[in-house]
């Protein structure tokens, strides 16, 4: 197959896609002397990949069919401003065939694969027969195109269970399930073929061996027009939730040197089975042992620094160049792998609450300075709004070092030192999860993350004297710097006063409702020292601004902090871990009780999908009463105590905002 005509050199490039990946090929092209055009919808009118471009067209409507998987309005953004060229990024259209081929027809280059190779490597039972022919080690599997119940119960049985069985059009985990018994399979056939039915328009499936206590390794691989393809090592993925990677590495640290050069070996065979073109990442399920070929992404993956880091290579730039139709920069031989990367995703998502989607505006970005070592890939910043349309990923912290061990160290650091508010993260989350023990010695599986997920989300046990310390400490700074914007004054929040001492109170909750609990200090401060009282017991204080930390001594240990406040809500970071605290307003007429516990509340912007409960009907503590979709995941809302369901106020389909009422509740009689 020749390739060579589909490549030209271009001047400007389209980038049809949004967020993080949007921002990460806009500043290579830059780079490179290109001049980038951002797509973008209502939603992201205001988005950071729209003001780095040189140019940025409006697609459509927030929904993504309307925007960014409307095929015609991007060809005709490219179009209207001159771009000679796509690229996809990841997500979205990146891996349709139908794409990449509506820009061939107008003319555009596409910065991936051909069709023919999206098509070739895109279903995941025509990909393994062709792996089989070129010789890839398969997982023992039926891919075959007869569905019937009975062969596919024969090919079960053939295989021995565990098997699993999974959807060949699918992704994500969605048309998935694993089988252990003979007896389960005719239900899970069923359910797999209607969910990937739903999900993807085909029910097809196939059936593979399930390797218990998996891991996840993958190859990045990159081919050019005239024949050349090279292998730039492996990655570890096996850190996933829900079949969703979280925590990448590379290399992959179980693998030894003969086992790298073995799977390496096997990932260029599979690509150059299609003769690609392009950067593609070949997946493969491991035993500890053994590899098994699962698939191939036909485009650049979310983890891709980590392979960047360790090799040295700009795969975007690599990407351009080959959609130039240059030749690859270097050989297999020229390519050497130095230390090892490991990345954590950041998302705007709450791992206290079964990792519910959170939105709304960020009010605090912080992240720390890009050393060497260290890199932050992002979408975001301050004031930019996280909507329920799209994806939940901010960011991507990345950290190189030497060593596996120094590079957990500084990607720990690197997440500690990133602060996000306005909406919630998993930034606890991933720091417990890259310091856990059995992460730093390696001893892991697909299913480390469910099996050991109470323990990662559990927040820290007790405030202690350094927290709130910190917290009064974050408010004087605040106050400081008010005073400050508003000009010299003698009474500023230092405490200056021109005889005696001055004493402040200070309440701060932590937790909602009944399940909370209250912390008094005390702070007398002037006359050139001040004292904290807390639980009864005086100590010395100070604090002093340090960057964007703060210094905080108490009695004779001075310790770096970090804290931000918004309003009466502060958040505050110390070597004990993050803690959210609430400034107790004494003129504000707070009460233990949360306000309003009878109304049911929208938690964020969704569509009700589902009304589970009627007007009139008694409800146990627990029962559900209406079910909402949110960032494509389903929270069904329950009541929060026993009662009689006195209103319903949306319908379905309604489409509703952040705290809008749903339902009204009345408690039954104590």
């Amino acid at each position: 197959m020749t390739t060579t005509g589909l490549y030209k050199r271009f001047r400007t490039l389209l980038i049809a896609n949004r967020g993080e990946i949007a921002c990460r090929v806009i500043r290579t092209a830059r780079a490179m002397g290109l001049r980038t055009v951002a797509v973008y919808s209502e939603a992201d009118s205001g988005a950071l990949h729209v003001s780095e471009a040189d140019e940025a067209v409006l697609l459509g409507p927030a929904r993504a069919a309307d925007s960014y998987l409307n095929i015609a309005r991007i060809i005709e953004a490219a179009r209207q401003t001159g771009a000679e060229a796509v690229h996809p990024g990841y997500g979205f259209l990146s891996e349709s065939a139908e794409f990449a081929q509506a820009c061939a027809d107008a003319g555009l280059v596409f910065v991936g694969p051909t069709p023919q190779m999206i098509t070739a490597m895109g279903s995941k039972s025509g990909s393994k027969a062709l792996m089989e022919k070129a010789g890839v080690p398969l997982v023992p599997g039926y891919h075959g195109a007869a569905q019937d119940d009975a062969t596919l119960a024969a090919a079960a049985d053939r295989i021995g269970f565990p098997v699993l069985v999974k959807a060949s059009a699918g992704g994500g985990g969605r048309g998935m399930r694993v089988v252990r018994k003979a007896d389960e399979l005719s239900e899970a056939i069923v359910s797999a073929k209607r969910e990937a039915k739903a999900a993807f328009g085909d029910d097809t499936l196939l059936i593979e061996k399930y390797v218990d206590n998996p891991r996840h390794i993958e190859v990045q691989i990159v081919g050019d027009s005239h024949g050349n393809l090279v292998s730039l090592f492996e990655r570890e993925c096996t850190l996933q939730r829900r079949h969703q990677k979280v925590i990448e590495e590379a290399p992959s640290p179980t693998l030894d040197a003969a086992g790298r050069d073995k799977v390496c070996e096997a990932a260029r065979r599979a690509a150059s089975a299609v003769n690609y073109v392009g950067a593609g990442t070949i997946e493969f399920v491991s035993d500890g042992r053994d590899v098994f070929f699962i698939e191939m992404n036909t485009r650049l993956q979310v983890e891709h620094p980590v392979t960047e880091l360790i090799s040295g290579v700009d795969l975007v730039e690599w990407q351009l160049r080959v959609a130039f139709g240059e030749a690859l920069p270097m050989t297999q031989d020229q390519l050497t792998l130095n230390g090892h990367a490991i990345e954590a995703r950041v998302y705007a998502e709450n791992p206290a609450k079964n990792f519910m989607p959170s939105v709304g505006r960020i009010t605090t970005w912080r992240t720390p300075p890009e050393i060497d070592g260290l890199r932050i890939d992002a979408g975001y910043r301050a004031g930019d709004s996280v909507s329920p349309y799209y994806d939940a990923m901010l960011a991507k912290v990345i950290a190189w070092a030497p060593t596996r061990e120094a590079a957990i160290d500084r990607l720990d650091r690197g997440l500690n030192e990133t602060d996000v508010r306005g909406v919630v993260t998993n930034i606890p989350f991933l720091s417990a999860l890259v310091t856990h023990p059995e992460v730093r010695a390696n001893a892991i599986d697909t299913g480390f993350i469910e099996r050991d997920l109470a323990a990662l989300t559990a927040a820290p046990e007790t405030v202690v004297d350094l927290e709130l310390a910190t917290a009064v400490a974050a408010i004087l700074r605040a106050e400081d710097d008010a005073a400050r914007s508003e000009g010299p004054s003698p009474w500023r929040a230092s405490g200056w006063m021109p005889v005696g001492r001055r004493k402040r109170s200070f309440v701060f909750r932590r937790g909602q409702g009944h399940d909370h609990s209250d912390h008094q200090v005390q702070l007398t401060y002037g006359g050139g020292s001040s004292m904290l009282t807390i639980g009864g017991s005086e100590i010395a204080f100070a604090w002093s601004q340090n960057g964007d930390g703060i210094d905080v001594t108490l009695g004779e240990t001075r310790s770096r902090v970090n804290a931000v406040v918004d309003g009466h809500e502060l958040y505050v970071r110390t070597r004990n871990g993050r803690f959210d605290l609430h400034l107790v307003d004494p003129f504000g007429g707070e009460s233990e009780e949360a306000v309003g516990e009878d109304k049911i509340v929208a938690p964020l912007p969704g569509t009700v999908v589902a009304l589970l409960a009627e007007v009139g009907a008694k409800l146990d503590k627990g029962a559900a009463i209406l079910t909402l979709e949110v960032m494509k995941m389903e929270q069904t809302l329950r009541a929060p105590f026993a009662g009689t369901l006195t209103a319903l106020k949306c319908k379905v389909g309604d489409i509703v905002q952040e705290g809008a009422e749903l339902a009204e509740i009345e408690p039954d009689p104590e």
